[in-house]
């Protein structure tokens, strides 16, 4: 079963380092077969409003949550949370996450990789009706994991995101079968 993923980067920061993570996941899940991507940069979105009034969507947006099966939202860490830009953005499409799968990537410039900003955003994802799964993917020190260029340096990470991989297509796979049979 093709699985297409929605790929979020969580932050409209200039800095921004976890669009090296984004773009890292998204050439490794290219190279699977049955899976596409798109991934989705919050600066090319206009969002208006406070939350999911009609006025507030972007209908780029809106397209490219319907067509999604599933969401790997890749969240940089600030101040122990997750940046407003990526609740905006998910806050403007209730309507169409309900019973896909969502996985996340922290990212941090610290020890930490994300872990807060994970911890943080899983209470704000389960109310758009998204599912998590189990498993997370870290990206500690990411300034020291790739170049400025978006070079891997630590060979590691290709092994190290398989068995979140693994999970996040199993769940987006199965939440989908069961769209499609009860619709």
């Amino acid at each position: 079963m093709d699985i297409h993923i929605a790929i979020l980067i969580g932050t409209t920061r200039a800095q921004r380092k976890s669009v090296l993570v984004a773009h890292f996941l998204q050439s490794q899940l290219n190279t699977l077969d049955g899976v596409s991507t798109v991934l989705v940069d919050p600066l090319d979105f206009t969002f208006n409003g406070d939350g999911n009034d009609p006025e507030g969507k972007d209908p780029k947006y809106t397209n490219i949550t319907q067509q999604a099966d599933a969401f790997l939202i890749v969240v940089p860490e600030y101040n122990h949370s997750f940046p407003g830009s990526l609740k905006r953005m998910l806050d403007s499409e209730l309507e169409t996450y309900n019973h896909k799968a969502v996985a996340f990537a922290g990212v941090s410039s610290g020890a930490w990789g994300g872990v807060r900003a994970i911890e943080s955003l899983i209470n704000a994802v389960r109310e758009t009706g998204l599912v998590t799964i189990a498993y997370d993917m870290q990206f500690p020190r990411v300034q020291d994991i790739f170049d400025d260029n978006g070079t891997l340096l630590n060979e590691k990470y290709t092994t190290y995101i398989q068995p979140t991989i693994k999970e996040f297509l199993w769940m987006s796979r199965v939440l989908k079968q069961a769209r499609q049979q009860s619709a």
